[in-house]
């Protein structure tokens, strides 16, 4: 495999990582600190099932790191960079919306 292939390969799991707006939660809650599992599920407010399927998808990408402790399971961000992808997205998001905008504007001035 080049290392082309093996740079894009690294990218899709990570934008498929983050690609689910409950991992973009838990991101996000994860922003400012390490939590256990046990406080992560009722702020995502989803089964422990569905949570711990998400905290592995995302440990698994690389975006989060895990340490066990006793019987608990913490979680938190292991690249703070992650943020700044999100920042990026938030922009191509909000440029897309202006750009649909200004279409809009011109369709309507027709």
């Amino acid at each position: 495999m080049s290392e082309i292939h093996k740079g894009n390969e690294n990218r899709a799991k990570i934008l498929k990582a983050i690609a689910d707006p409950v991992r973009l939660q838990i991101i996000e809650y994860l922003k400012e600190e390490e939590q256990c599992v046990c406080k992560i599920i009722p702020a995502v407010g989803k089964k422990q099932s569905t949570v711990s399927k998400h905290l592995n998808i995302l440990y698994d990408s690389g975006i989060l790191d895990r340490r066990i402790d006793s019987k608990w399971t913490y979680y938190r961000i292991k690249n703070p960079k992650i943020f700044i992808l999100l920042q990026e997205l938030d922009r191509i998001a909000l440029d897309n919306a202006s750009d649909l905008m200004d279409a809009v504007k011109k369709k309507n001035n027709r």
